[in-house]
């Protein structure tokens, strides 16, 4: 089963074009892969909620003892604070979807790019995470070309690269 997980931001108070691409591509995603999060607020809910309301399974990969969001159907406690978290999340994944956000979304995209997990980044968000595209222009995020990083505006898109990739990664 494919894991796609997703970074975004954890604002409570979201901006209006990422929270509203974030429910698009939530609403996209097919229920037979699992949705990995980082289990707590904003972008994590919104998508979460989205997803589980047509039946698909989220798992929430929460730093310390957190019990996160309600629409986790699994909470990973990892004990973890939010960065070391990130890594379990990201090795976890076979794809991430940067979904809008700040410094700790732009950290888990370049964690995943490092490790070699593909990255979809989804821009016109808002947020500082849309100037990923411009690091990326050349479809990597440095010299060492790990793994491909895709960019779009369009959530839909975002899923079907997601999907692509996945399924290149996991055969």
């Amino acid at each position: 089963m494919i894991q796609v997980a997703i970074a975004g931001s954890s604002d409570e108070k979201l901006l209006p074009e990422a929270e509203r691409k974030a429910r698009a591509f939530a609403r996209a995603l097919p229920t037979d892969v699992v949705l990995l999060t980082g289990g707590r607020g904003g972008i994590m809910k919104v998508v979460s909620e989205e997803f589980s309301k047509r039946g698909g399974t989220v798992v929430g990969i929460l730093p310390f003892r957190d019990k996160g969001n309600e629409f986790n159907a699994i909470r990973v406690r990892t004990g973890m604070d939010p960065v070391e978290r990130s890594a379990v999340l990201v090795n976890s994944a076979d794809v991430l979807v940067v979904l809008g956000g700040g410094v700790g979304t732009m950290i888990e995209a370049l964690m995943a790019y490092n490790l070699g997990v593909p990255v979809v980044v989804l821009t016109g968000t808002g947020y500082r995470s849309d100037l990923l595209a411009r690091l990326a222009s050349d479809g990597y995020f440095d010299h060492k070309r790990n793994v491909r990083v895709y960019v779009t505006d369009d959530p839909e898109e975002a899923v079907e690269l997601a999907l692509r990739m996945a399924h290149m990664k996991t055969g």
